[in-house]
């Protein structure tokens, strides 16, 4: 979305920030309390220092990337329509994928994420999430090619097409889980404030995560222990409601923790963590936003999930959520949870466990440009993705 000031020409999950020139000017804040009391992992565990190194560049706006199990390539998504492979640290010329045709690409909308099937070494299938010529959103699948280097444009099929009522919070993320079923992260459908309540609204798809069987059905059915199945005043896709633009979420395979960083309006921005398998919660939007009540100053708590970690716009404009670092080059960050800020592009980190966060660090690595995603590769390393169109990996310092 156009915004003010450094952020006037790039792609930002929209905060509506009024005064983002100041916020920029003055978002330089730490990362908060290292090393809290009964930290699950000993201080001197953690590096002192991390570092990033580039892994590829000249992308054009990268939003998001995957890679499928076992593979030792990274696929990046563009946001104008194409999905590129970095293979052997070289960016190959030839797209995997180029759909720029089907794409309405600029500010918050375009080619936004793809997931690779559990079972893709055997079955080809890969799903994208895009925004189509007429604004709204779709979800489809296609096929590889007999070229392991090619997906088919010409296998599309559609999984689920949702109306966009305006041209911002689009989420546009989703993930295979654990359990095998795809995870949909919506935003509330745009403007400012959710004006059509649609992250209240259980009959909406819009401010949800929702999921959904893509092995059974056609093209997919509604697993039965989806929380709302069999109401008639409920989508039964609905796993979780009350988001505003859920801008990147992650499932740590470990711990089996689902982690969600929720764009905020004006103030505040969040990260959600639950265990994967409670159904139904709240995220509060637009009650709340993050832990503060939204617009009057006065609401009802009751019933709603608030976030394990929030922080204000005098510290950055629009989350960028990030993954569990799984990865095996640094071991002292294994199980730390890595996000980033949009307009300030700090890189913090924070351990989640037993409904504690601890260890919140803030890293200096070093100039990031403006982030707008996060990665892992099939070896849980992870990366960092930038409005400037370099790929970053973290790696250990020195």
């Amino acid at each position: 979305m156009p915004g003010k000031s450094s952020c006037s020409s790039a792609f930002r999950p929209e905060a509506d920030t009024a005064a983002l020139l100041a916020v920029l000017l003055g978002a330089t804040g730490c990362g908060g309390n290292p090393g809290d009391p009964g930290d699950p992992v000993p201080r001197d565990s953690l590096p002192a220092t991390i570092a990033v190194e580039i892994v590829a560049g000249g992308l054009s706006s990268p939003l998001y990337l995957t890679a499928p199990s076992n593979d030792p390539r990274l696929f990046v998504v563009e946001q104008p329509g194409r999905i590129r492979i970095v293979e052997n640290g070289q960016l190959r010329t030839a797209p995997f994928m180029d759909i720029t045709g089907r794409v309405l690409d600029g500010g918050e909308r375009g080619l936004l994420s793809v997931a690779f099937h559990p079972n893709y070494a055997a079955n080809g299938f890969f799903y994208v999430n895009y925004t189509d010529n007429a604004g709204d959103t779709r979800v489809e699948r296609y096929r590889v090619s007999a070229d392991p280097y090619r997906g088919d444009t010409t296998t599309a099929m559609l999984v689920l097409a949702i109306d966009q009522p305006f041209a911002n919070h689009n989420g546009g993320h989703q993930v295979f889980g654990p359990d095998g079923m795809l995870w949909i992260g919506t935003g509330d459908g745009g403007s400012g404030g959710d004006p059509q309540r649609n992250g209240q609204n259980l009959n909406a798809l819009l401010g949800k995560m929702l999921r959904i069987n893509v092995d059974a059905g056609s093209p997919y059915s509604i697993p039965p222990d989806n929380p709302f199945v069999g109401r008639t005043d409920a989508r039964g896709e609905v796993w979780a409601l009350g988001l505003r633009n859920p801008w990147r979420f992650a499932f740590d395979r470990v711990d089996d923790v689902l982690y969600i960083a929720d764009v905020g309006q004006n103030q505040w921005e969040e990260v959600d963590a639950v265990s994967r398998t409670t159904a139904g919660v709240n995220y509060g939007w637009n009650v709340m936003e993050a832990s503060q009540c939204f617009g009057s100053g006065m609401c009802n708590r009751t019933g709603l999930t608030l976030p394990v970690v929030e922080y204000g716009h005098s510290d950055g404009c629009s989350i960028t959520g990030g993954v569990v670092y799984r990865g095996q080059r640094i071991p002292g960050l294994v199980g730390h949870y890595f996000y980033s800020d949009y307009c300030s592009g700090w890189l913090r980190s924070f351990r989640y466990q037993a409904g504690q966060v601890s260890d919140r660090r803030e890293w200096s690595v070093g100039p990031l440009g403006q982030v707008q995603s996060f990665g892992e590769d099939a070896a849980g390393e992870l990366y960092i993705l930038s409005r400037n169109g370099n790929v970053y990996r973290l790696v250990p310092a020195g």
